[in-house]
């Protein structure tokens, strides 16, 4: 088993349902256009279709990498920089431009975020085909279809997943550049200072924990039933010095903090502080540039956009209440996904170390801070840990096909609905 997980090709293993992704996606667009030119709609449905893969927040990233946020204007500087910059750099390449780019870049980094998935799902049950459905189901859930479009969430899922990966096998400043790019990809990258906070506190914290669960009698185990098993069939947490069996004597072996060299110190305080780093990083530039170091947030918080923030309890409750009653299907709709999200948390917290709930909680909570439900589901795309919980609960060969056809059909669905101006992205 440990030579296997050493040399598994994670991208081969996520290239597949990435495939399908794609073929699905880019079919919806062909039925899209079929449609349009069939049916005649309105303007703006007919300009949405047009724009393909650039449409919605696409094509404020095209602009972006085409002309920079000085001449996309005041309102693309709720959109984060790294993606574009990506873009506009492989759109430097002969034949290319911007546009194509910045779609090369989100396809390309989905795949490598995918595989990146399968490899924590791997890292953490040790079972390859709790992987393999992860990989499928990050790929082709219904919101996956922003990974075939010119989004950022591709990049983001490479960047946070990486950094989790390089955080739970002790790798802190491989977690620091990534947890700075994450910072530099979207706002939700900051969320990743909560995973990197209790993966770097270990020493400290967890013989706290262990002495406590020693004063109820509790078995040794590691906190929250963590089991993260290394490439190497050692153990991600017995070669970081973290309790990973009830073997008598561990627990009191580790009753006590080790000592944690500067070098490693430094390490671990860059990987915390890093996703912060990135993130005020575009604040900053944004005071130099235009004097307004706020105006990222602020015009995220407008009433056209996300909004300002919002009891997410009340916000469910008002959308919830409108399904009941007829009134605002479309916002109610995105209920049932909150709710997923929830229960899957709830399992997150009950199965994988306690680093990737926090993560998904910090991303439940960003989606929900505001007035309204739009986009949930692409912002709950982002915990990616969810799709690992998932695949670990789709063992049986039926379910997992039932499943896996559920999301092919909501993916090719929640496209259709988008490129033809229904859905929000």
């Amino acid at each position: 088993m440990a030579r296997w997980r050493a040399s598994v090709p994670w991208l081969a293993v996520a290239f597949m349902p990435w495939l399908v992704g794609r073929v699905v996606v880019v079919g919806m667009l062909a039925v899209a256009h079929l449609l349009v030119s069939h049916a005649h709609p309105d303007a703006a449905t007919a300009f949405r279709v047009h724009q393909g893969l650039l449409g919605w927040d696409a094509g404020w990233y095209d602009t972006i990498a085409r002309v920079g946020y000085g001449g996309a204007g005041h309102q693309s500087l709720r959109f984060w920089p790294l993606f574009p910059v990506l873009g506009r750099a492989v759109g430097l390449l002969p034949g290319v431009g911007p546009g194509a780019g910045v779609v090369v870049v989100a396809n390309v980094s989905a795949l490598v975020g995918v595989a990146l998935v399968a490899r924590l799902a791997h890292l953490e049950t040790g079972d390859p085909a709790t992987a393999r459905r992860a990989a499928w189901l990050m790929a082709v859930v219904p919101p996956a279809f922003v990974y075939v479009m010119g989004y950022a969430e591709g990049t983001l899922l490479v960047c946070t997943a990486g950094a989790l990966l390089a955080l739970r096998l002790r790798r802190w400043w491989w977690a620091a550049a990534l947890g700075v790019l994450a910072g530099l990809t979207r706002p939700l990258g900051i969320v990743l200072v909560a995973p990197a906070l209790v993966e770097a506190g270990r020493p400290w914290w967890e013989p706290r924990w262990v002495r406590w669960r020693l004063a109820f009698g509790a078995p040794g185990r590691e906190p929250c039933g963590e089991r993260a098993p290394g490439a190497d069939g050692a153990g991600v947490a017995g070669r970081a010095g973290v309790l990973s069996t009830g073997t008598p004597g561990v627990e009191e072996q580790r009753a006590e903090a080790p000592r944690v060299g500067l070098t490693d110190l430094v390490g671990r305080v860059a990987s915390v502080g890093a996703p912060a780093a990135g993130f005020g990083a575009f604040l900053v530039w944004c005071a130099v540039r235009y004097h307004d170091g706020l105006a990222p947030i602020q015009i995220q918080q407008r009433s056209s956009l996300h909004g300002h923030l919002a009891d997410p309890i009340i916000t469910v409750w008002h959308d919830a209440s409108g399904l009941l009653h007829g009134h605002h299907l479309g916002e109610g709709l995105h209920v049932p996904w909150v709710l997923l999200a929830v229960v899957l948390l709830v399992v997150a917290f009950r199965r994988l170390p306690a680093s990737y709930g926090l993560f998904v909680a910090g991303i439940l909570v960003a989606a929900l801070s505001g007035p309204n439900l739009d986009s949930f589901e692409r912002y709950a795309l982002s915990a990616f840990p969810l799709v690992v919980v998932g695949g670990s609960l789709t063992g049986s060969a039926r379910v997992e096909r039932v499943v896996l056809l559920l999301a092919v059909a909501g993916l090719a669905a929640y496209a259709l609905l988008a490129f033809t101006n229904i859905l929000v992205p």
